[in-house]
């Protein structure tokens, strides 16, 4: 698997905020094939700081109704995967420095 394909995406929201203060921990949503290595090894090539530990969780799909004037609409969400990465103590990821 190619080292550009691994993460997605960071993920933004509020608790990932906190915890990125608090505990030096970053949230990404990464390929569901990639190991715990191939994520620590990424971040270390884009991001350049050092990961110390790397905890992953596959999140499955969610089967959702909608009811619309034409009827019933069944359909599913996306099973992904994320990866919550400690940081070594100083080292730190800005998602908004370009913006």
């Amino acid at each position: 698997m190619d080292i550009r394909d691994v993460l997605i995406k960071p993920l933004v929201s509020e608790k990932s905020a906190k915890q990125s203060e608090e505990a030096n921990k970053f949230g990404f949503i990464v390929d569901r094939r990639a190991n715990k290595i191939e994520i620590s090894n990424a971040i270390k090539i884009m991001y350049g700081v050092e990961a110390v530990s790397v905890n992953t969780a596959v999140i499955p799909g969610k089967s959702k109704v909608k009811f619309t004037k034409t009827g019933v609409m069944k359909g599913q969400t996306s099973a992904y995967k994320k990866a919550y990465v400690t940081l070594a103590q100083g080292d730190t990821i800005d998602f908004f420095n370009n913006i």
